[in-house]
């Protein structure tokens, strides 16, 4: 069954080239009122600018939406995550995956707003990004009409947008004319560059891809030292100076970036089946993870931190393939924050030259028990004698199995 005309559409609106053919086209070619979309997400660029341009091209002014969501972005959505101490594969602390379900709730609410029939959104057909803001959208809003250009429309080449642009008049900048060396996707958590110059994984990446940290081999000789205080499990202060959660990674993503922290080179699985090589740079991310398992380090028992690791690779997967909205993740959600209800303390961190160490930690919380770890004979709740019973239960299995074997053989 077909799907009826669209009305009005709200648009995900980064105010770029590609972004802003696509509202030319769903007014030209779908006859849709277009509403935009634009968040700032800390990617570090002014987005006034793609307010203005949206008006440019036809949209209302009122339809032409602008929101700083940097303070949601990280207390609801990094934060979270970052309390499991989520990695995807071993390395990528998932800066784009998690930014996406923020954008696609903001929209589908706008949507509710203006009475809109549809979304869309600028992902392309072979990425991710078109699962995570999908999934997002009918997570939240079941009936929604979703538009992805990308997979509709008849453009076979950049030369054929180049020219709708043109005949739409739409302003393009000169360094879009020609083929850009990678593409970047940023936000105050990381940045992101793929293609191009980065599709052969054999390649070094150029160093002028960088662009939120020095290089290693650049940073300051000796080294930085500071401290993270945290609260059940989210960090509070630094150096005892309380911050509210965007004012933290951004100070962090700042230290990161002066002592050339948070590099990564990484091939990867995409959830659409076909591996994908990036670069990614997530200063103040890599320095709050460290921090964060340091914490832990002292104030969680060892069966709960086995448990949360155990279930952190099934949360990142949730995460990466688009899933935030998704029952299982807030079931785990709520499993891990019930963890964090002590992880209160302070940490003290070591930056240098590109290496994150926890120097130092401290907690009214803790369970480390100098007197129970000392070498040294004292009145301790221990007694050495106890151990001999211990490792005789835990070597049953593996005697009566010795045995066996050893009876087999005749």
């Amino acid at each position: 069954m077909a799907n009826p005309p669209v009305k009005k559409v709200v648009l995900a609106y980064s105010g770029g080239l590609d972004s802003s053919t696509i509202v030319k086209w769903l007014q030209t070619e779908l006859g849709a009122e277009v509403a935009t979309f634009t968040a700032d997400l800390g990617q570090g660029e002014e987005v006034e600018p793609a307010r203005q341009k949206a008006i440019l091209l036809g949209v209302k002014p009122e339809y032409a939406f602008v929101e700083d969501v940097r303070e949601e972005f990280v207390r609801d959505y990094v934060f979270p995550m970052f309390r499991a101490n989520t990695v995807y594969e071993g390395q990528y602390l998932l800066g784009t995956s998690i930014a996406r379900p923020l954008i696609a709730k903001k929209q589908i609410e706008i949507a509710r707003k203006i009475g809109a029939d549809a979304v869309a959104h600028g992902a392309t057909g072979k990425g991710n990004d078109q699962v995570r803001f999908e999934l997002a959208y009918y997570a939240l809003e079941p009936d929604i009409h979703v538009i992805a250009p990308w997979r509709d429309w008849d453009f076979k080449s950049r030369e054929a947008l180049l020219a709708f642009a043109e005949q739409h008049q739409i302003p393009i900048t000169k360094d879009k004319r020609g083929e850009a060396p990678f593409s970047v996707d940023a936000n105050l958590l990381h940045s992101s560059s793929e293609g191009k110059v980065l599709e052969d994984p054999a390649v070094e990446a150029p160093e002028f891809v960088h662009m939120r940290t020095i290089a290693p081999e650049d940073a300051p000789d000796t080294p930085t030292y500071f401290t993270i205080d945290f609260e059940k499990g989210d960090a509070v202060a630094i150096d005892g100076v309380a911050m509210s959660p965007a004012t933290i990674l951004t100070k962090l993503n700042q230290l990161g970036h002066d002592n050339g922290v948070g590099r990564l080179d990484l091939v990867e699985n995409r959830f659409v089946g076909m591996k994908s090589r990036g670069v990614y740079e997530t200063p103040g991310g890599t320095i709050l993870i460290v921090a964060h398992r340091g914490i832990e380090s002292i104030t969680l028992d060892r069966g709960s931190m086995h448990l949360k690791d155990e279930l952190m690779p099934k949360y990142a997967s949730l995460v990466y393939n688009g899933f935030w909205f998704s029952p299982e993740r807030e079931m785990l959600q709520a499993a891990i924050d019930h963890s964090q209800q002590m992880v209160t303390g302070q940490v003290r961190v070591k930056l240098y030259k590109g290496n994150v160490s926890v120097v130092g930690r401290t907690s009214p919380y803790s369970l480390y028990d100098q007197e129970l770890v000392t070498f040294e004979e004292g009145a301790v709740a221990y007694d050495h004698r106890d151990a001999a019973g211990f490792i005789k239960l835990n070597a049953l299995r593996l005697r009566v199995k010795a045995n066996r074997d050893r009876r087999a053989k005749g």
